[in-house]
């Protein structure tokens, strides 16, 4: 019933989508004809097409959908006219398919109906075969239990008494079972002694007389009490009982008779023989040797009445259907046995019976009691289909005018669509041009002031340089944040995958804000995860730029205690015990409490069971897991939700106290979403913040040939090699503080060893077992007890070793006490302020323990060789219209060593480029007079490919060209405009690279790296 009832809505709701396409595609060609639009049939496609030609052909080829279909028709009377045409052939059709509805779900229901009744008739048949099979494997069983113990012993342990009452105690086994008995075989030979033994005589089934003389009997010896009656009948002397038991012993298998009638019920039943043999026999054994081998015949009487009319009486449907048996041996003359013999002509299923006799065949009819039922939901369904078929004609007239409406705010909404893209355009142009006029200036403001501070400047010069320098900076800063936000929401935002350096990215984030750190006293510090590479491969800008935002958010809100950025990769974050141990409040940089980092990535997917096993499938990815943990002021509770929406702050007091625009950790929420991580935090009012993200980065070490390790081995070592060998002890109380120490020191070669106290570090000292080079302090250590800490100084002197451990104390503030220590010439301790960097830290051990480098730099900065490696001695071209561009862009260059020439505009750098030249980059500008960049740079790739395509044809001799056959030099995009000058751009026109303005070393070191390293 529920099968059907979904055929009949299934067919409902199909007609009523037709019929709302059809009126919707006609009315929608009537508007588009009539004035309303102008409408084609591509845009039906070939269903639609289909559609369209039928309707033709039912309104006599007159109803065309083409581009001029209806413009002679205008008028409403028109309209009105065909739509009631439309409307009677609606309905006719639907008439049409009601009545189809009708037909196609009787048949359906009689189909169920029959596959009903089949599925009932089989399975009464298959329950009466089961209890029949039973009953018959238990009769079996019998014949063997009188084999072993009748005929397999002497004297037999069976006899009529024994027989009877084993059989009625096990009756309830062989429910369906009126008697057993059992006829042993006696040969003519035997019947003499066998009467004598017996006491009586052998007698006639049908006369029960004494059975005459013949050359075998099977007389009946044991009979269950229900039918004791036929002890002593002959099995043999009835001619269809006879051929039963013949055909039993010959088969090996049990026999069933025709139905007859049983003596005292006089109810329909048969009788199941079986043969008992002597021996075992084979399976393949021959008649003969079956019929030599028998020593008797077990039977069994069945009431098939009572057996049918039992199964019945356990259905509990039994009143719906009529069941027949019959045996069908004789199929000209089959015999009832169970039912009544009135015949139906009306519906009947036949299922077949095996009761284990090959020979006789049986059957079971059934039949419905009840005549079908009216059906009742095929016509409801039918009359249903009608009556919403009328209903839509109804609210035909209404949908034309509907859509007439619908496509009228269709056009109004489609201009404002151009509109507002028109717009959309103008703001990202209007975004382009602000920060191109913007950005160009300051360039040039900031280029020069880089280029004032490698002059010879006093203190407060410096100083007033470096305010400018963090003025113009934070503007730089505050346009590439709305920039970035502009490029996220339009989906322009795409990542580089340059090799950087992670550690040195961070000790430059750090070089940001260690001034503000030690101006506050806040304990700043790093750790990076040993088992990270030396090199990633990845988007350093971007990921530099994630770290200053959730930097700069820790420093404002950070007043005391730390700020503590980890690094590990996300295995060890989730088999490490050590990792969860850091982000206990008892153990923490500052021993102040901290949120529990481990709460900010409770729903990182990363950490789920797909993501555990995702990431390990690649040994060139590198999955990072970064925490920055502070113990400022906290977050909210109720600002937790919008913590990552743009422009959106804590309170409306922020901006005012702390500055800020409130769309750093939107940026960063996206940037990380691109580097295909995960970002959360935790915060806890008064206890401070920890917001951790997730980014996968490729191996760069992996895929580099031996000399570019070299290389990458020689910068990081050019530093270290003063200090590799040394030995040093820190001195920290605090475990997780001396972790991020050692980690530093370690950067520079030096072995560390970290002790709580001063005595413990000097019994160490003291002991000689370990050469110690180098001795720090924690300041707090060092002011905890003035008195130990002189001692400790003075004992240091006292060491006889030729040259003493360098003493140096660790501290975070700058307005840190020194009372208490000794100022007698080389017993004062040395200073290192935090946070701690490997160039930092390496300048001041060289310059306090007069090793490699003294530290003699201009304005207290390392110079970067490795930049000057690669630019030194290099011929530079340099393209821009803006003469103050041109002049920082060559006093960049020139500082690190290159020989560079600068042009105005395009068309000479095309001349200065024409192969063959003695340039090996060109930084060229986008946005010129006369010819643009990208110009520029698609006739000068026009150039080379010309040029290379001849030297390789023998066109022209390679030694004219400089002996190069190959001409493509490294032309990298200069520019202002950061949106829309992008690498895709540029890559499309031949560029190789894009360095934005105002760049700087880093920025400069990664693009010209791709060719020079």
């Amino acid at each position: 019933m529920i099968h059907v009832i979904s055929i009949g809505l299934k067919v409902g709701h199909l007609f009523l989508m037709l019929c709302c396409w059809i009126v919707s595609v006609i009315s929608m060609n009537w508007l588009g004809n009539g004035g309303v639009m102008d409408i084609k049939t591509d845009f039906l496609g070939d269903g639609g097409k289909l559609w369209v030609k039928l309707w033709e052909k039912m309104s006599g080829n007159s109803f065309k959908v083409h581009h001029h279909y209806y413009q002679y028709i205008g008028s409403k009377r028109v309209r009105k006219t065909w739509s009631w045409k439309l409307l009677v052939i609606w309905v006719a059709f639907f008439i049409i398919v009601s009545l189809w509805v009708y037909w196609y779900m009787s048949s359906q229901a009689v189909e169920k109906r029959k596959e009903t009744l089949a599925s009932m008739c089989d399975e009464r048949a298959r329950m009466l075969q089961d209890q029949f099979n039973v009953s018959l494997n238990h009769v079996q069983a019998m014949s063997i239990l009188i084999s072993t113990f009748h005929h397999g012993m002497n004297p037999s342990a069976i006899d009529q008494r024994t027989f009877a009452r084993y059989t009625d105690r096990t009756a309830f086994e062989r429910p369906l079972t009126s008697g057993v008995a059992y006829a042993v075989r006696v040969l003519h030979s035997e019947r003499e002694q066998f009467e004598r033994q017996q006491g009586w005589t052998i007698r006639q089934m049908d006369t029960l007389e004494e059975t005459p003389v013949q050359e075998e009997y099977a007389p009946v010896i044991f009979a269950q009490d229900t039918i004791a009656h036929v002890v002593s009948l002959d099995m043999l002397s009835g001619k269809e009982d006879r051929e039963n038991v013949l055909r039993a012993r010959a088969s090996g298998k049990g026999v069933l008779t025709a139905p007859f009638r049983l003596i005292k019920s006089n109810r329909l039943g048969v009788i199941l023989t079986f043969a008992v043999y002597k021996t075992d026999l084979p399976s393949n054994a021959t008649p003969l040797e079956r019929i030599q081998e028998t020593d008797g015949y077990l039977g069994g009487v069945f009431d098939i009445e009572s057996l049918v009319e039992k199964l019945l009486q356990q259905l509990a449907s039994k009143q719906t259907i009529l069941v027949n048996v019959y045996d069908t041996t004789n199929l000209s003359n089959p015999i009832s046995m169970y039912g009544s013999n009135i015949t139906d002509e009306g519906l009947q299923h036949v299922s077949g019976l095996n009761f284990g006799d090959p020979f006789r065949k049986h059957e079971m009819h059934c039949r419905f009691k009840q005549k079908p039922p009216w059906p009742w939901l095929a016509i409801m369904t039918s009359i249903g289909i009608l009556v919403i078929a009328m209903l839509v004609g109804h609210i035909f007239h209404a949908t034309v005018n509907r859509i007439a409406k619908v496509e009228d705010d269709y056009h109004e909404m489609e201009e404002l669509k151009k509109r507002a893209e028109a717009a959309d355009v103008a703001k990202s142009q209007f975004l382009a041009t602000v920060s191109h006029e913007i950005r160009t200036p300051m360039n040039g403001v900031l280029g020069m002031l880089d280029m004032l501070m490698d002059t010879d400047l006093d203190v407060t010069q410096q100083d007033h340089v470096r305010t400018a320098q963090g003025s113009g900076k934070a503007l730089v800063s505050i346009i590439n944040e709305v920039l970035d936000q502009a490029k996220i929401e339009s989906g322009k935002l795409e990542l580089e995958a340059v090799r950087f350096d992670l550690r040195a990215i961070l000790d430059d984030v750090l070089s940001l804000f260690a001034g503000k750190s030690q101006e506050k006293g806040v304990e700043l510090a790093v750790y990076i995860s040993d088992k990270i590479p030396e090199m990633l491969i990845g988007d350093p800008g971007r990921f530099r730029q994630i770290i200053t935002n959730l930097m700069g958010n820790s420093i404002k809100f950070t007043e005391r205690g730390h700020i503590f950025i980890t690094v590990h990769l996300v295995e060890e974050v989730m088999h490490s015990i050590e990792v969860e141990t850091e982000s206990s409040s008892k153990n923490t940089l500052s021993g102040l409490p901290v949120a529990d980092r481990r709460q900010s990535w409770v729903g990182f997917k990363t950490f789920g069971q797909e993501g555990s096993t995702s990431f390990s499938s690649s040994s060139d990815l590198v999955n990072l897991i970064v925490s920055v943990e502070d113990t400022g002021s906290g977050i909210p509770l109720e600002a937790h939700p919008r913590v990552f929406t743009p422009f959106m702050q804590v309170g409306p007091s922020i901006s005012r106290i702390h500055g800020g625009t409130g769309i750093g950790l939107s940026i960063s929420k996206c940037l990380v979403g691109l580097m295909d991580g995960e970002i959360g935090f935790v915060s806890l009012p008064k206890i401070g913040s920890t917001f951790t993200f997730t980014a996968v980065f490729t191996n760069g070490c992996s895929n580099l040939n031996e000399q570019k390790k070299q290389h990458i081995s020689n910068q990081s070592s050019a530093v270290s090699s003063d200090f590799r060998g040394m030995k040093a002890l820190v001195v920290d109380p605090r475990s997780v503080r001396a972790k991020a120490s050692r980690y530093h020191i370690q950067r520079l070669g030096i072995h560390v060893d970290v002790v709580c106290d001063l005595n413990h570090g000097f019994s160490i000292i003291g002991s000689g077992s370990k050469a110690i080079d180098i001795v720090l302090i924690e300041q707090e250590v060092w002011d905890k007890d003035l008195a130990l800490s002189t001692l400790f100084a003075s004992n240091l002197k006292k060491i006889d070793r030729g040259f003493p451990p360098k003493l140096f104390l660790l501290t975070n503030s700058i307005g840190s006490t020194r009372s208490g220590i000794p100022t007698a010439g080389n017993d004062t301790p040395s200073v290192i302020m935090k946070p701690l960097r490997a160039s930092m830290l390496a300048a001041s051990l060289q310059r306090s323990m007069n090793v490699g480098n003294k530290g003699n730099y201009r304005n207290g900065e390392l110079p970067s060789l490795s930049l000057r490696n690669l630019l030194l001695g290099r011929r530079i071209l340099v393209v821009d219209d803006n003469n103050v561009n041109l002049l920082v862009a060559a006093g960049a260059l020139k500082k690190y060593g290159a020989d560079v020439v600068c042009v105005d505009n395009g068309k000479k750098a095309i001349s200065l480029l024409e192969p063959p030249h003695q340039f090996d980059a060109c930084f060229m500008d986008i946005q010129m007079p006369e010819m643009d960049g990208f110009e520029a740079t698609r006739r000068i790739r026009d150039k080379e490919y010309n040029v290379s395509t001849r030297i390789q044809h023998g066109e022209l001799s390679a030694e004219t060209y400089r002996n190069v056959s190959s001409w493509h030099v490294p032309i990298m995009a200069m520019t202002a405009d950061v949106i829309q000058a992008t690498n895709e751009e540029c890559l499309k026109c031949g560029m190789d690279g894009y360095v934005s303005k105002p760049f700087e070393a880093g920025q400069l070191y990664r693009e010209v790296s791709r060719f020079f390293l």
